[in-house]
């Protein structure tokens, strides 16, 4: 969708036109020498911008035409700069800004050089790397063997498969690569800014693993390449018996590769530069050798190229110690036998006992390269899998069967060295289609990296994908089927399989693949490290921060020193054939994130969300992600379920100890749209009883530091809920959040740092209110969202209410009791909170034990079973007591309450205490008749505090109207009217006031209680007797709330009631039901 800009040059219509033509630079620096603002006035370290610089502040907003945004310019820039920024911004490559800064460093004026702008265009930029880093060892060592040994078909299968697979990465990899400018770091880079650290860090690690492995097969591919065909005599290792090579082989690799990956390093090390010049080298030995491929391929359809492989019956047979495939000839007319005798016999002699297969078959010399023409094309559509050790037969040769194959494996027969099955192969053919991701790599390096990362890529993909599926087909119709299966040319005279097709000359071949594994085995080493130190220094894992540093131009130095160690893993099990699928496993696991991220961002539809390329659809996302997902376990089940749990392993690491990191990834979209989906379907309605626990609003008090007053009671909270279910911890801050808005985050941090070392999980809200009251009032209404809410108020009792003179702290505690029961919540109050368990703590044997009183529909025996869930209270076992009356039938009240608990599916023991009818003590009614005295005088003392400080407004507003009289006598008039206070009036309303003062004293002391606290009194003070008496040793008390009186004028004497039903007990949990029931029999 096009877009037009219109810019229209703004003039202060006072300017005059002489002032126009005034250098427009003078007036910027005469204007910033005083300038009052600091432009856009962000740090320089957290601005989006590259080329940010302190110098442009001052010229933002100069003149009088943006005057009315001059306030915003502190945080905003205006367009004019941002978009200059954005002209000027270069993407430099990752090292590149290191080595600059080392370069500057050195010398004496340290001036800054400038820096190239990005030049690369799609070929050079990511074409050609592309096609250097798919094309390499597997299709030179083993693309032959493939075919022989999966046959045309099947391997035409496993290209189709594995290069659709990257086709569908790549296109994923392009919407995700245009989607904005993708720094150097490519793959981890857009892995992690899509799915998030957790996932960018466990992916970003295998594809580290993954390059790191592909450096182990290329170093072994080297070695293979030279011990096998280039100077076989240079093996250390020599094999005495024909059982004995193998074993061989694989040591000499393992010496080989150690001192190759050695030098390999060093170089590295030394100069990174140099690997990059040679990278043109190594690039045109690859384009070279799959040329003489094709050459050779022309020319066997009119002059095929005479390599005879000798066969003993169907049995190809390894030609490297004989040159004449025959058993015996005539010298001179004298038959003599040949190396071939010697090789199957005892003696040279004619009549030597001889190996019975010898014996019966013939020898018969056939063509390893037919041709074009041949029709060997035929023999070779279908497969010839076998165990190891299998021979390797012409199914079309006659053959005669040995009643003895014992001594077979002696023989120099050509043989399978593992055993072969598809899946196998699929894993071993795999790495030759990676490499899909040079190009993203070299984003920084590009001209347009949005427009050239996708054409480049799908082009390289698209080229590639030709010349594996030509070469299947070509290689099966030219070759014989028994030279395809022969892994290392034994059968002729060891050489290469795919050298003797080609032309000129086999060496170009052998040359060219030596020089191609070497280039990708340095290019390996040099970008697996820097892909280690990108991870390193995101700070995502923090025991990985080490190799983040290097040398003082940026080279990553320990981070090679890991890389080298965890290739020389890859290079001591030297068979290329067991190290090419695990470094399958990783780059599929990489490869399966890619689409995934792609398929996400799709689906969640993120405002960023806009890729210049448009050829993308989240099926053919998902349909990527799951063919990596089925080609991972086709290769290998095992290694599959390894790299997953290496990918799983990392991802909770970096949950449980990374740094915190926001990139607006996938994930947090995800996560959000599934929050959403969740609370939509959820039910405002209550949840079913059976479904019904605890969701905690904690209400907490802090300190005058801001920080948590009572920890324990998070602790309670953590135990009580064990990370299930909602909860929200809230606080109050007294005044506007205009002015405490730095309290109130600071409050929060406190606040969450302290659930954190609690283990709480949860959320954490402040809020600033004109007071307490209201601020908790508005927690409890609207704390939560949607269906998830709150049901249960956890709080502290207010310990110190009685010596507090201020009233605010205990009627706030009673307002929200009310609160909560007009908002049909439970309610918890933890009394000596702080005397409660840690986390830490591990109760011993002991009783939680429950008063149930009244009804509060099952939560008192909902929460002991809650706990014990929990390791701290595992330990403790629970006690229900309650209370009978004497009309009630105690021993049935028991059996009752104990097949209620049997069918509620509780273990705990049941007590019901009788509570006779007694005459109310003097104990009991002098306890209340303190409580109002001390009520009613704290009453007087208030009316008193009241009073004087009325008294001394009185004497302000005297002095006040006095002054003002004196001084406005002349101004005033009609519309004027004073109070005045004479002498007499102040003193006879200073003595009305002491009067009533008196009078009220003496009330006091005349006044009877109130019948009805009385009674209330007298259930405290023995229900607390009893409470006492059987609970007093018990490690927690869970107890029914009274509710508070309908009257506030009651109000201080119902915390006396709860003081006195409380007192004597060490930790107690006051219950309070929500009103509905919460716990039931039925399943």
């Amino acid at each position: 969708m096009p877009t037009n800009f219109t810019v229209v040059p703004v003039k202060d219509g006072r300017k005059s036109r002489e002032d126009d033509d005034v250098d427009d630079n003078n007036v910027f620096r005469e204007e910033d020498e005083d300038a009052p603002f600091p432009g856009d006035g962000m740090p320089k370290e957290s601005s989006p911008f590259i080329n940010n610089t302190d110098n442009e502040k001052g010229n933002l907003y100069d003149g009088k035409n943006m005057a009315l945004f001059e306030e915003e310019m502190d945080s905003n820039p205006m367009v004019s700069s941002l978009l200059n920024k954005l002209a000027n911004y270069t993407n430099l490559t990752q090292g590149v800004k290191e080595h600059e800064e080392a370069d500057d460093d050195e010398g004496p004026a340290k001036t800054k050089k400038p820096v190239k702008s990005p030049a690369l265009g799609t070929l050079i930029g990511v074409y050609l790397p592309c096609l250097q880093n798919i094309l390499g060892v597997i299709l030179f060592l083993r693309l032959t063997w493939i075919v022989g040994t999966a046959g045309i078909m099947e391997s035409l299968a496993i290209v189709v498969m594995t290069c659709s697979c990257t086709m569908l990465t790549a296109i994923s990899m392009s919407a995700i690569a245009t989607n904005g400018v993708v720094p150097a770091g490519g793959s981890y880079y857009m892995i992690s800014r899509s799915l998030g650290p957790e996932f960018g860090g466990a992916v970003g690690l295998c594809f580290y693993l993954g390059t790191t492995f592909a450096g182990s097969m290329y170093i072994l591919g080297t070695i293979e390449i030279l011990l096998t065909y280039i100077v076989p005599s240079a093996a250390i290792f020599k094999a005495e018996k024909k059982e004995d090579e193998a074993e061989a082989l694989l040591n000499n690799m393992r010496v080989y590769g150690t001192c190759c990956l050695t030098l390999m390093s060093l170089v590295v090390f030394v100069g990174v530069k140099y690997v990059n010049k040679l990278a043109l080298v190594f690039l045109a030995c690859v384009i070279l050798s799959i040329l003489a491929i094709y050459a050779g391929v022309i020319k066997t359809a009119f002059e095929p190229p005479d390599f005879p492989i000798c066969l003993l019956g169907n049995r190809t047979l390894q030609n490297h110690n004989f040159d004449q495939c025959l058993k015996t000839m005539e010298v001179d007319n004298v038959t003599v036998t040949t190396k071939l005798w010697s090789l199957f016999c005892d003696s040279p002699d004619l009549n030597a006992t001889c190996n019975e297969y010898f014996t019966l078959n013939n020898v018969t010399v056939i063509q390893g390269i037919p041709g074009l023409t041949s029709g060997v094309i035929r023999d070779n559509i279908w497969g010839d899998y076998g165990p190891n050790g299998m021979l390797v037969e012409n199914k079309h040769q006659a053959s005669e069967p040995a009643a003895d194959t014992s001594q077979d494996i002696y023989m120099p027969y050509v043989a399978n060295d593992i055993t072969t099955f598809f899946t196998l192969l699929v894993g071993i053919y795999f790495p030759s289609v990676t490499g899909i991701m040079a190009g993203s790599n070299r984003s920084g390096d590009l001209r347009d990296a949005q427009k050239s990362i996708p054409i480049g890529t799908i082009m390289a993909i698209a080229t590639t994908t030709f010349i594996y599926i030509s070469s299947v087909i070509l290689f099966g119709a030219c070759i014989e089927g028994v030279v395809l299966r022969d892994k290392f040319g034994d059968s002729v005279k060891g050489n290469l399989v795919i050298g003797i097709l080609a032309w000129p000359s086999p060496w170009v071949i052998v040359i060219g693949s030596f020089f191609s594994c070497c280039g990708a085995g340095l290019q390996s080493l040099t970008g697996a490290p820097r892909l280690l130190q990108a991870i390193a220094r995101d700070g995502i894992v923090p025991f990985l921060q080490v190799f983040g540093h290097g040398k003082a131009n940026g080279e990553p130095t320990w981070a090679l020193l890991l890389t080298g160690g965890i290739c020389e893993i890859g290079i001591l099990i030297a068979s290329l054939d067991a190290v090419a699928p695990i470094l399958s496993m990783f780059f599929l696991m990489c490869y399966l994130f890619v689409n995934l991220a792609c398929a996400l961002q799709t689906l969640l539809r993120t405002p960023n969300w806009r890729p210049r390329f448009k050829f993308y659809h989240w099926a053919l996302s998902f349909l990527g992600a799951s063919l990596c997902l089925s080609l991972m376990f086709i290769c290998s089940w095992y290694y599959a379920l390894v790299a997953m749990l290496i990918a799983g392993c990392i991802y909770k690491y970096i949950e449980y100890r990374g740094a915190e990191k926001e990139w607006g990834d996938g994930i947090n979209g995800l996560s959000l749209n599934a929050a959403r989906y969740a609370l939509i379907r959820l039910e405002e309605a209550p949840p079913h009883t059976k479904n019904w626990r605890p969701q905690m609003l904690l209400l907490l008090n802090l300190d005058s530091d801001h920080t948590v007053k009572h920890p324990r009671l998070l602790s309670f909270c953590t135990q009580l809920k064990a990370g299930k279910g909602l909860t929200i911890v809230g606080s109050v801050l007294e005044g506007t959040y205009m002015t405490k808005e730095a309290e109130v985050k600071k409050a929060e941090q406190n606040i969450k740092s302290s659930m954190t070392t609690e283990r709480t999980k949860g959320f954490c809200h402040v809020v600033a209110s004109s007071n307490l009251r209201d601020g908790f009032s508005h927690l409890i209404q609207t704390a939560g969202l949607g269906g998830m809410k709150h049901n249960t108020v956890l709080m502290a009792w207010p310990g110190t209410w009685k010596q507090s003179n201020d009233p605010v702290s205990w009627k706030n505690f009673i307002e929200t009791v009310r609160e909560t029961t007009a908002a049909h919540q439970a309610l918890l109050v933890a009394k000596n909170v702080d005397s409660f368990p840690t986390n830490a703590d591990r109760l011993g044997q002991g009783t939680i034990d429950v008063w149930w009183v009244v009804h509060d529909g099952g939560l008192l025996m909902l929460l002991p079973f809650l706990l014990r869930q929990h390791k701290v209270w595992r330990k403790c076992k629970m006690r229900i007591f309650t209370v009978a009356n004497m009309d009630d039938n105690s021993i049935q009240m028991k059996k009752d309450l104990q097949m209620f608990l049997y069918h509620l599916r509780l273990d705990a023991e049941v007590e019901v205490v009788e509570m006779h009818d007694s005459d109310i003590s003097a104990f009991t009614y002098e306890k209340t008749l303190v409580m109002e005295q001390r009520s009613q005088m704290l009453k007087q003392m208030q009316l008193s505090r009241t009073e004087r400080e009325r008294e001394a407004q009185l004497i302000h507003d005297r002095n006040t109207v006095s002054h003002a009289a004196l001084n406005d006598k002349a101004d005033a008039g009609p519309d004027r009217v004073h109070m005045t206070w004479t002498k007499d009036k102040f003193l006879t309303e200073r003595n009305r006031n002491r009067a009533e003062a008196n009078m009220g004293v003496r009330d006091i002391f005349n006044m009877k209680p109130n019948q009805s606290n009385v009674r209330r009194m007298h259930t405290a003070v023995k229900l607390n007797e009893v409470v006492v008496n059987k609970s007093q040793g018990a490690h927690l008390v869970l107890l029914n709330m009274p509710g508070p009186p309908k009257n506030r004028g009651g109000d201080e004497n119902y915390m006396e009631f709860l003081e006195v039903l409380l007192e004597g007990l060490n930790r107690v949990l006051l219950v309070r039901g929500g009103g509905r029931e919460v716990i039931t029999i039925y399943s």
